[in-house]
């Protein structure tokens, strides 16, 4: 998964923005695995994979937020 832009997140519909969620919370689980097992080569990838998720959700309860 690539690193998303606050641009892209936002042309995304709810299915997809659900879809890409669920693939980076699964990607971030992987990440951490090979972390514990010392599989990992690029850290920094932890981080840019939190970040997406963070952006993901934000877009979501933004649009929660304009539907009330």
């Amino acid at each position: 998964m690539a690193d998303l832009k606050n641009k892209e997140i936002r042309t995304l519909s709810v299915d997809d923005l659900n879809s890409k969620l669920k693939d980076a919370r699964a990607e971030l689980f992987n990440l951490r695995f090979q972390m514990a097992t010392s599989q990992l080569d690029n850290t920094s990838r932890v981080k840019i994979v939190k970040k997406n998720i963070a952006r993901i959700q934000t877009e979501m309860r933004a649009r929660e937020l304009a539907v009330k």
